[in-house]
């Protein structure tokens, strides 16, 4: 079997352009002088035939319609077979309201993205008795589908904007924001959306991988705060920035990596910009900056 993945949506929250933002970036996306980016999602396959989504956005009507793959086959028979949920971002759970359609598929999480589905009663909507919800412990290898297999692990991170309170710990180890490790016969591979911080036990984990999609929200931590759209650094808001000495750029340096893919970039980073110098810069550090309906096989 042969490992395939689909980026569905290469974008942070909001996407690009993000609906109130007149940044750079945003009116370029407009303009159609840069591509436009949805929301942060990936399909993954081990056979073509059965498909998981990791991360259901808020844009996952239109990127299920620009994915011929993922279409219907029949009435109502989908080639999807899982949904996975690796935090419970908006970005990254809203879209399972569109997918309840009485659809059958089998959604993934941690116990705790599960308890803060369960306690918000909309997503009730989708019928558990067609969807059920199958909860994943951490270091647990499952079949997330035919001939794929995925693993669960903590990832430095914080819990969603919306159950923040007084105090944030933005480099919290738990099951409240999680990575994936992918498995075929062959090949290994990693989605890591959001990250606050590259430990030792990540950086173990990772290093000798064929593939890495991997936070990219900022390219400065200070970048939102420079453009006078957020009081919050890139470390506030529990993302590793691309550039600077301790963002990923140099993190990961050392580590012995065959495809390195950014993913999941706020719509205010230069590198959306296929003509930027940190687009380059990117790129001349080995990685690639994803952008959405990229495939990688």
């Amino acid at each position: 079997m042969t490992f395939r993945a689909q980026i569905l949506g290469a974008a942070a929250g909001g996407g690009l352009p993000q609906w109130n933002c007149g940044c750079e970036n945003c009116n370029l996306a407009r303009s159609g002088t840069i591509p436009s980016q949805t929301q942060s999602s990936l399909a993954v396959t081990a056979d073509g035939v059965s498909w998981a989504v990791l991360n259901a956005s808020p844009d996952i009507r239109g990127q299920l319609a620009d994915t011929p793959a993922l279409h219907p086959t029949d009435l109502r028979t989908l080639p999807l077979s899982s949904v996975l949920v690796t935090n419970g971002d908006i970005d990254h759970v809203a879209g399972l309201l569109t997918l309840r359609e009485m659809q059958p598929f089998r959604l993934f999480a941690t116990a705790g993205i599960h308890e803060v589905l369960a306690e918000n009663p909309i997503f009730n909507a989708v019928n558990a008795d067609v969807v059920p919800r199958e909860t994943i412990a951490l270091d647990t290898p499952f079949e997330l589908a035919p001939g794929l297999t995925a693993t669960l692990f903590p990832v430095p991170g914080k819990v969603p904007l919306y159950l923040e309170g007084e105090t944030v710990e933005t480099e919290l180890i738990g099951d409240q924001t999680v990575g994936v490790r992918l498995e075929t016969a062959e090949k290994t591979a990693f989605y890591i959306p959001g990250c606050a911080l590259l430990n030792d036990d990540l950086r173990d984990r990772l290093d000798g991988a064929d593939t890495l999609f991997f936070d990219g929200t900022l390219w400065a931590d200070d970048e939102m705060v420079q453009a006078g759209l957020s009081h919050k650094t890139g470390k506030r808001m529990g993302h590793m920035s691309m550039s600077g000495p301790d963002g990923s750029l140099a993190a990961f340096a050392g580590l012995s990596i065959r495809q390195k893919i950014f993913v999941h970039m706020n719509n205010t980073n230069p590198v959306l910009r296929p003509s930027s110098v940190e687009k380059a810069q990117a790129e001349a550090a080995g990685w690639i900056i994803g952008q959405d309906g990229m495939e990688v096989s």
